[in-house]
């Protein structure tokens, strides 16, 4: 039996990711895999909310969408739906996790990922492209010489895993997605700690050899993601 794309059950879809895409966000990029695709920005604003005044540190926050025909089908203009509020918290927390937001200043990065085409996995991509986006945007305030340093303290990778026909696959895409009995996010550090988890038994139940087996499946391909982000980011995080 092969995939509906004839990857093997443990491969990725093809990754690309276009840095400084967009030319006045303080970062940007393009993530591409397979055919999903979204446009990842950061912007740097010298405010923080309020429960962060006169604390002397900063803060990342996230707002993610689609575009009406990044589906088969035309999807209303979101208006911040319950789906939408999740995924951007999700964004928001798994990118927190890897900044030292004692050392950005009382100042907001806010990074907005926008869904043009979607194919599945678009959260999942949208952290890895939030990621690349907010590590430029950290680069450049440190070039500027307004941060001591780059305060990235750990690659980021998610990845989505599932049970499909009864085999454990890797990077679903939409059409793997909607038939799967089992579908899981994972959000990663490169130290191997885990930041987020969402699986779901779309079919029933799973069992614990399953969750293990999925875990596994999702690290080797987190692990993958990073090797990417390392290749991207050589010159700005040499020592992360």
């Amino acid at each position: 039996m092969k995939r509906i794309d004839n990857r093997a059950f443990e491969e990725l879809r093809k990754i690309n990711i276009e840095r400084d895409y967009i030319k006045y966000a303080d970062g940007s990029c393009l993530i591409e895999v397979g055919n999903t695709r979204v446009i990842c920005t950061a912007t740097v604003d010298r405010n923080v909310p309020l429960f962060l005044r006169n604390s002397g540190t900063g803060w990342v926050t996230s707002e993610y969408g689609m575009l009406p025909r990044s589906t088969q089908t035309r999807i209303p203009r979101e208006k911040k739906s319950g789906r939408t509020m999740e995924i951007q918290r999700l964004i928001g927390r798994s990118l927190r996790s890897v900044v030292d937001l004692r050392n950005i200043g009382e100042r907001t990065i806010y990074v907005d990922c926008d869904v043009i085409q979607a194919d599945g996995g678009t959260r999942v991509a949208s952290i890895v492209g939030g990621f690349c986006a907010l590590t430029d945007s950290l680069h450049k305030l440190f070039k500027a010489g307004t941060i001591a340093k780059v305060c990235i303290t750990d690659f980021l990778g998610a990845i989505s895993v599932g049970i499909w026909k009864g085999k454990y696959i890797l990077d679903l895409n939409f059409a793997e997605d909607s038939d799967a009995e089992v579908d899981m996010n994972i959000v990663m550090k490169s130290s191997g700690e885990f930041i987020e988890l969402q699986g779901t038994g779309e079919h029933g139940s799973f069992s614990k050899d399953d969750l293990n087996a999925l875990l596994d499946l999702g690290k080797s391909g987190i692990e993958e993601i990073i090797d990417i982000e390392r290749n991207l980011f050589k010159d700005i995080l040499p020592n992360v």
